[in-house]
């Protein structure tokens, strides 16, 4: 899977004439800005993902309204719905109608009106009205990418180019750089606040946008989209720039070194903690552990743990990383990811500016991408046409220095044994998706080392001969598993023995997969006879979020919920976690992964494992476990002299209490400290926890 989050932020259109005519009165005046009358023609786009076109954006003026269709479909998956909506004179929604599916093909129903001095909405995520003299800028739920036109038209009038919105937030508009290498008057601008990181709209010489750029694709005018590309290298440049000065001002940089007093640290592998201790580090490794009282040279600069744990950092074993995770990650002590997919040229220069200094971000291992054609084919890393390609994209992945090959849902499943000895030949492993009309138990005998995604495992034990994984399926087919007995069924009995053999490992990515099945939407569309909410997890950190990334994950993700369906992925996910006790006591490696990239989520999967392993068990998989597993234990993944200095500090004993990982004080990342209450500010976020006090 990609992660869930996948076309929250797709990017968005032009605004069409009616728009422009409703804000003409409050918008500025732009070089050439002429008249509506060019915009009245129906506006048509196309959605670009990684190089290739997954859908479109279309809109229609009828009357004072605006009708927008939206479909997008990669990998199966994407948004697909229309929406009516009616602006103000100066901007604001007065009416918005959401109609649809989302990513994964749950409903969509939103609605949000403006009269009578009041404003009011429900959507997916909640609902809720509340006074206003004018109408506010609401902030949809679940709107295609022209609501970001909308947004940017509406701060670019406002003093200080900010406003506060409903339901709640507040977003800012900033002019970043013009474009005269890509267009001819093209401009760059972001809007910040929605999001985990800022949206960005390129801007033509009469203001009018010429295409929205989000993070998993690009919705540019229709007939321009070989300029997608320049635009998003454009973007890539602003956010490395922007997070340039970031990394500058957060983190800590000790030349004479730095020691952490007063703490006691987990020893992962005995599930023990030591006594009270000082912790030394110089040059980006741990120099020595003293006792907590022990006089430290004046030239070290001291930070005191007041009795905290120090915890070796954290591993999410299934990232798909990007410029603004990095530092999501050091704010949640994960200092260590395998990336599963991505751009490789950006993920090459984005690891070099790590371990440079320049960025923030954890330790990546890189796996290599390979897909096989079909029409879900996933745009990501290499989509190999034949055998030989796939083969050839081996070979340059190991002359890269990959770590592993991750084999994806719409390869053939013939080609697997050669691509896995081309690998092994090669020194790399493979792991991946189970191939469309393939079993795990084929696949772990054609060469697979792990396999990626709980349910890629346990649909080899629910699904039917000719059934299709490269659809939503994959997903809502572990209903299924709410009545699989677990020690009695022969295919169940008949993997675990297969993995125990071949040594072969799993992914679980336990968390995505509960958020997946078990969020349900909280507005006032909701089925009132489902369990309704937030996953298991989000009230821990969902309050302190932006207030786009808060209410996208208030909602429904599978489609034509019952309450029957309902009541069957709850107990599937109690059998997901049945079934991650049974493969541990088989002495099968599981591998705490995400497929997100907040951190936070790195910190429910912990807590998921420890419901099914304990607490002891749960650590050392995500700390010791994991390096050992990538063969990086004599560099990291222990608080012993030598060691890299990977850590973090928190007040609690998360032995006793597995929430205690969630209460970050102090990061630090092969030396450099970073205190995440600081990280969480600049970011916008509200602070979890008080940072650790520098005493000298």
């Amino acid at each position: 899977m990609r992660p869930f989050p996948a076309f929250r932020r797709l990017a968005g259109p032009i605004l069409p004439a009616v728009l422009f005519a409703l804000l003409a009165a409050c918008a500025p005046e732009r070089a050439g800005d002429a008249g509506a009358s060019a915009q009245l023609a129906p506006a048509r786009y196309t959605m670009v993902a990684n190089g290739e076109t997954v859908g479109h954006l279309r809109a229609e003026a009828d009357g004072d309204a605006l009708r927008v269709d939206f479909h997008v479909d990669n990998n199966g998956r994407g948004p697909k719905h229309r929406e009516t909506l009616r602006l103000s004179e100066a901007g604001g929604p007065l009416a918005w109608e959401i109609d649809g599916t989302s990513l994964m093909g749950g409903p969509v129903e939103e609605r949000y009106r403006y009269e009578d001095g009041r404003a009011s909405w429900y959507s997916q995520a909640d609902s809720g009205e509340t006074a206003a003299e004018a109408p506010p800028l609401y902030v949809v739920n679940d709107a295609s990418p022209w609501a970001l036109i909308v947004y940017e038209r509406l701060l670019r009038a406002q003093p200080g180019q900010a406003i506060d919105v409903v339901p709640g937030g507040r977003l800012r508009r900033e002019e970043v750089t013009a474009l005269p290498g890509i267009g001819e008057g093209l401009s760059l601008v972001r809007i910040v606040g929605l999001d985990l990181a800022p949206e960005y709209l390129v801007l033509d010489r009469d203001g009018a946008a010429f295409a929205v750029l989000g993070s998993s694709g690009t919705a540019i005018r229709e007939g321009e989209e070989d300029l997608a590309a320049a635009l998003r290298a454009a973007v890539d440049d602003a956010e490395t720039a922007r997070n340039l000065a970031l990394q500058r001002r957060l983190a800590a940089r000790h030349e004479a070194g730095f020691a952490v007093r007063d703490v006691r640290l987990l020893d992962a592998r005995a599930g023990a903690l030591s006594a009270p201790a000082t912790v030394v580090v110089r040059d980006g490794r741990i120099d020595a552990v003293l006792a907590a009282d022990a006089p430290l040279d004046e030239a070290l600069a001291v930070y005191e743990g007041e009795g905290g744990t120090l915890l070796p950092g954290l591993h999410d074993m299934h990232a798909h990383t990007s410029i603004e995770t990095g530092w999501w990650y050091l704010a949640a002590g994960v200092t260590t990811i395998r990336d599963m997919g991505n751009d490789n040229r950006r993920l090459a220069d984005l690891m070099w500016r790590i371990e440079a200094g320049e960025l923030a971000g954890p330790r990546i291992v890189r796996n290599g991408f390979l897909e096989g054609r079909s029409p879900y084919s996933a745009r990501n890393g290499v989509v190999a046409d034949t055998l030989e390609e796939a083969l050839q994209a081996v070979r340059d992945y190991a002359r890269d220095g990959f770590w592993q090959i991750k084999i994806y849902n719409s390869m053939n499943p013939e080609w697997i044994p050669a691509i896995a000895d081309e690998a092994h030949r090669l020194g790399l492993g493979v792991t991946g998706h189970v191939p469309a009309f393939a079993t795990p138990d084929a696949m772990i005998e054609a060469g697979f080392d792990e396999i990626a995604h709980f349910n890629q495992l346990a649909l080899g034990w629910v699904l039917e001969d000719g059934e299709d994984t490269r659809t939503p399926l994959r997903l809502t087919a572990m209903a299924r598993l709410a009545d699989l007995d677990l020690r009695s069924s022969p295919r169940v009995a008949r993997t675990l023995a297969l993995m125990r053999e071949r040594g072969t490992a799993l992914d679980t990515t336990a968390v995505i997969l509960e958020r997946l099945m078990l969020s349900r939407a909280g507005g006032g569309a909701a089925d009132r006879a489902l369990v309704s909410g937030m996953s298991p997890g989000g009230e821990h950190f969902l309050d302190h979020m932006p207030v786009s990334y808060r209410r996208f994950r208030y909602r429904t993700y599978v489609p034509e919920l019952t309450p029957e369906t309902d009541r069957a992925y709850h107990a599937a996910l109690e059998k997901m976690i049945e079934a991650m006790a049974l493969l541990h006591a088989h002495g099968i490696r599981l591998l705490p992964g995400t497929d997100d990239g907040t951190g936070f989520t790195v910190h429910r999967e912990i807590e998921l494992y420890a419901r099914a392993l304990g607490n002891a068990a749960a650590l050392r998989a995500g700390t010791i476990g994991a390096a050992e597993y990538l063969g990086r234990a004599d560099e990291y993944g222990t608080l012993a002299p030598g060691q890299a200095a990977d850590f973090f500090l928190v007040p609690g004993d998360p032995l006793q209490d597995i929430n205690a990982i969630r209460q970050v004080r102090l990061v630090s990342r092969a030396g450099q400290v970073y205190q995440p209450a600081a990280i969480y500010e600049a970011l916008g976020v509200r602070p979890f926890v008080a940072a650790a006090v520098r005493v000298r």
